[in-house]
């Protein structure tokens, strides 16, 4: 393999998030990518830059991926796994970001020497913004969590775990997060319009104010709470807002109600 290339790759799955990490992958140089895609929509993105097709029977019979990359839903694991048991082996690492699906479950699926490596993305990997937290399962050589921590590293940060557990927590704050900051920006944006301003500044006030604010987290070595500190005045106008949020069972109280929640719900989906 050349320096700076990938090796060959299976995709299975190329919906928002796997069409997001692939593109990822083909800037970084990758030279052979197969794609399980039903959907002739989501494939035709990619026709021309990688191979396309529509079910597991139709893989190139000579294809030896060096990763598999599972990027179905969860509901459908069951019965779409099996058909690639038989990619299983020392060459070849599975890589799945199927939210709450278990290694244990992968593997009654794929064959109990499978080696699996759990992962959790989020939508911002879209535009290489993303965070991700893995998990090795065993058998996992060095060489295939370094190449998984590559094929990550292609669309954003990444961070491992060495408790599998730890993944459903990271699924209801990271792998959610872009949708409750999305909801406060739909939020700040009706606010704004119930108090007079015209929809489309409120819009274009309410999209700025998140995303600069999320630029300007990013770029401070300053935690969440020193910055909050630092935009409220005593006895201003954010003083008197974040009263009314930071009240018993308000905002902070809500959110955790949420992420135990959605936690939950990522282990009803373990399997």
């Amino acid at each position: 393999m050349a320096e700076g290339s990938l090796p060959p790759l299976l995709l299975v799955g190329c919906g928002k998030m796997g069409g997001a990490m692939l593109t990822g992958w083909l800037e970084q140089g990758l030279r052979r990518a197969v794609v399980v895609e039903p959907n002739p929509e989501a494939a035709a993105r990619f026709a021309g830059r990688a191979t396309v097709v529509a079910e597991a029977a139709q893989v190139p019979a000579d294809l030896r991926p060096a990763a598999v990359i599972l990027a179905i839903k969860p509901q459908e694991a069951g019965a779409a796994l099996p058909a690639y048991a038989r990619l299983a082996g020392p060459e070849t690492v599975f890589l799945s970001i199927m939210a709450g699906r278990t290694i244990a479950g992968m593997r009654a699926l794929l064959g109990a020497g499978a080696a699996v490596v759990r992962a959790m993305p989020n939508t911002p990997a879209a535009v290489r913004q993303g965070f991700t937290v893995a998990f090795a399962g065993p058998g996992v050589t060095a060489a295939q969590r370094d190449l998984a921590d590559r094929l990550l590293a292609a669309v954003g940060e990444v961070a491992w775990v060495e408790q599998e557990g730890m993944l459903d927590p990271v699924t209801a704050v990271s792998g959610g997060g872009p949708a409750y900051v999305f909801l406060l920006a739909e939020v700040l944006e009706q606010a704004a319009v119930e108090q007079g301003l015209p929809p489309d500044l409120a819009r274009r006030m309410a999209r700025a104010t998140v995303a600069g604010s999320g630029a300007l987290l990013a770029a401070s070595a300053e935690d969440a709470a020193s910055l909050r500190r630092a935009v409220t005045s005593p006895k201003g106008t954010t003083e008197r807002a974040l009263a009314v949020l930071m009240a018993p069972e308000a905002w902070p109280a809500l959110m955790s109600r949420a992420i135990a929640a959605a936690t939950e719900r990522s282990r009803e989906l373990a399997g």
